[in-house]
């Protein structure tokens, strides 16, 4: 759908500093790569190296007003094209990002400081994943018919609900991006999304590449501050849905704005996710695993992240020293190298946040908390945003590493005896996003499993989110599901009741 000249190619880019900074100081706003109306914009920073490598637009008000009315337009007729054929063209485009997998990955790399084989080539893939699947599902936007009476035929509609505001955080930028993008266009909606101030690149890429098949208008991204630009979007009159994934704090704040205009959200807003480890678990498997859950190759920023460890007395020692030993093994580094395992922390205020909490846990009398891996020797990486992940062991469970969200590689490990009493300290807190079991006992297993409170309960494993699977919490962990099939009909559809009177 792109015809005019655009300043990026059509064909995969993998220099990222390149495309970083092709893509500078633009919005994406009715098909076209647009500077914000104001001409600000701000740094983009590669957080390995302190270095700017790019500037965003800057919008506000003005940008987000031109995005949402380009995206009401345009939903209007995509609102008509046949299901199957909305779903057929996401999925031609979930083609061409496959194609740019490498280009994505290494531009995420850049701006967030995620290691490129361990996570943000990870990320792309499951980019593609996403919108294929939700591709695939154009089909399933169906009604039913509903028994009234023989004179009557009662049927309902699936219908889109118009402008979907879609704001979404800088950890997984490009992947949640996609869970919020992707059921939203295949339902008949437009969308604009806010990307996040510290990650607004590979989204917008993203953006880029899927209008070349897309029609213009449906599917905008602006840039910028979130009281600036982020609030505008969800009080705009035109949005009739929002979408958002952050911190509790503004998932308030978001939820009661939009309550003012009685449109619907959906929040996915962290966890404390708690991992339990029982005795008679498969030790290498559950120690890989605990690896894996605490998400150290993203520096733990990561809602599932599994910072509340549980492990059996007999086996606490054990597990505890095993787990250290192969953090240790892994690699600090370049986030662009292919043999590093653990980039960066994001920004300098998370930097300065989770060092606090380190600091805060190491001064706790009683509390051991050891670092891991080692800092990067590189000259070149010296004024980099890099933490050694921290395993802590003696805390009290009412100590706030063990009680609120850090976002960085450290989590707290228990010892336990009785498995009420775990199962009473797991469900001790605010949060319910995500928890996994890892025990050989069926029984075990399936009793946690339904007593856990958490949206998503995995045993002996704990993968990131799958297209597929419902995915969403309870409590302060949000409204709402993504990824499944569920999503697309109860969040971004109505249901409409029709009757015809045939007497």
């Amino acid at each position: 759908m792109l015809d005019a000249p655009q300043p990026t190619s059509t064909e995969p880019c993998l220099d990222p500093f390149a495309l970083a900074k092709a893509l500078s100081g633009k919005h994406f706003i009715g098909g076209k790569l647009v500077p914000a109306l104001s001409g600000a914009t701000f740094a983009v920073v590669n957080p390995a190296t302190g270095e700017e490598v790019a500037r965003a637009a800057e919008g506000d008000a003005r940008d987000v007003d031109a995005a949402v009315k380009n995206a009401a337009e345009a939903q209007k007729a995509w609102a008509k094209v046949p299901a199957r054929k909305r779903g057929a063209l996401v999925y031609q485009a979930a083609g061409l990002i496959r194609t740019h997998v490498e280009e994505l990955s290494r531009l995420v790399a850049l701006e967030t400081g995620k290691a490129l084989r361990t996570e943000s080539r990870v990320e792309a893939n499951n980019v593609a994943d996403i919108f294929e699947f939700f591709g695939g599902l154009g089909g399933e936007l169906k009604g039913e018919s509903v028994p009234f009476g023989p004179e009557v035929l009662n049927i309902t509609v699936r219908e889109p609900l118009g402008v979907v505001g879609a704001i979404i955080p800088w950890n997984i930028p490009m992947m949640l991006m996609a869970l919020k993008a992707a059921p939203a266009l295949v339902a008949g909606n437009a969308i604009v999304v806010k990307s996040a101030e510290e990650a607004p690149l590979a989204v917008l890429r993203i953006v880029e590449l899927m209008n070349r098949v897309l029609p213009p208008g449906l599917f905008n991204i602006v840039s910028g501050q979130g009281p600036s630009c982020g609030a505008p979007l969800v009080e705009h009159p035109l949005v009739k849905k929002v979408t958002f994934t952050g911190s509790v704090e503004t998932g308030k704040i978001i939820s009661k704005a939009a309550a003012e205009k009685l449109i619907p959200v959906t929040l996915e807003l962290g966890g404390k996710s708690p991992m339990i480890v029982f005795a008679d678990c498969d030790f290498e498997k559950t120690v890989a695993g605990a690896l894996t859950s605490m998400r150290f190759t993203r520096q733990g920023q990561s809602c599932t992240a599994a910072s509340r460890i549980f492990v059996e007395r007999p086996i606490f020692d054990k597990f505890v020293a095993e787990m250290g030993k192969r953090v240790d093994a892994m690699v600090m580094g370049d986030p662009l190298d292919e043999k590093t395992d653990i980039g960066t922390i994001i920004s300098p205020g998370q930097f300065s946040k989770v060092k606090a909490f380190i600091e805060e846990g190491k001064a706790t009398a009683g509390a051991t908390g050891r670092a891991c891996s080692a800092m990067p020797a590189d000259a070149a990486l010296k004024k980099g945003l890099f933490i050694q992940p921290h395993i802590f062991t003696g805390l009290t469970k009412d100590s706030r590493l063990v009680r609120e969200e850090i976002f960085g590689p450290v989590t707290v490990v228990f010892p336990f005896d009785d498995a009420d009493a775990v199962l009473a300290e797991a469900n001790d807190s605010e949060y319910g996003l995500a928890a996994t079991v890892w025990t050989s006992n069926l029984k075990t297993a399936l009793r946690f499993a339904h007593e856990l409170e958490a949206g998503l309960v995995q045993v002996n494993q704990n993968l990131v989110v799958q297209p597929n699977l419902s995915y969403g919490g309870v409590k302060a962990s949000g409204l709402g599901k993504e990824a499944s099939l569920e999503s697309m009909l109860e969040h971004f559809t109505h249901k409409k009741t029709i009757m015809v009177n045939m007497a």
